[in-house]
């Protein structure tokens, strides 16, 4: 997934203004790095320390809080630009997250986003994560949406669609293997006919990308 988000996501961000720029949920600090080798003066917020540790090594002078999507560290209309990649899945509601958002950007502001698309859902289940204290595997929480529900919670907010994209899974014709599937599908369909079913899921999109842009108007 994150082979395919990266490129759309890193083409929208190389048309921004540079700025001040906010990585959301940066994990490993892939996005943060890269915003910082396009000139902006970045920070990197994550609640797992585990991912901010690997961002710090990636990227030593960038200014990284262990902070919740719902609480971010920063005083209001103080960044240019927010970037949340493959996130936002794991939140029960967009809209307090998003209101976050809009709060730390000043108007005139970008926001770029990437979530696992809706069709995900339908086309692999979701794996277990390795076992918990009591010894048995854990699941993380997943939301998958439509592309309305984003819409539903930005557009209150005063941000404007500027872009949305669906990347899917590179094609291959009949004639040439197909990739690897990233996860076991249970379906009968791979095991009865794996190269029909393969074909089936390079037409789907996996990913959905967004980029809005916050009305120009002085807040409130």
């Amino acid at each position: 997934m994150i082979d395919i988000e990266q490129p759309v996501v890193r083409r929208i961000l190389d048309s921004l203004p540079v700025g001040t720029a906010l990585d959301a949920a940066c994990g490993t600090g892939r996005h943060t790095t890269y915003l910082h080798e396009l000139g902006h003066d970045v920070v990197g917020v994550d609640a797992s320390p585990d991912m901010l540790a690997q961002a710090r090594k990636r990227l030593p002078d960038g200014e990284f809080h262990k902070a919740d999507l719902h609480r971010l560290p920063l005083a209001d209309n103080t960044v240019d630009s927010v970037v949340c990649a493959l996130a936002l899945t794991h939140v029960p509601e967009l809209a307090p997250v998003l209101a976050e958002f809009a709060r730390v950007l000043r108007p005139g502001g970008h926001l770029v986003i990437s979530d696992a698309h809706l069709l995900a859902s339908y086309l692999r289940p979701t794996l277990a994560r390795r076992p918990g204290p009591d010894g048995r595997p854990s699941l993380l929480a997943e939301y998958h949406r439509p592309l309305s529900a984003y819409l539903a919670a930005a557009l209150p907010l005063g941000f404007q669609v500027r872009h949305c994209e669906e990347p899917r899974r590179p094609h291959h014709s009949l004639d040439t293997a197909p990739d690897p599937l990233p996860t076991y599908v249970s379906w009968d369909l791979l095991h009865w006919c794996p190269e029909a079913s393969a074909v089936a899921l390079d037409d789907s999109p996996i990913v959905a990308i967004w980029h809005f842009q916050l009305d120009g108007s002085p807040k409130a």
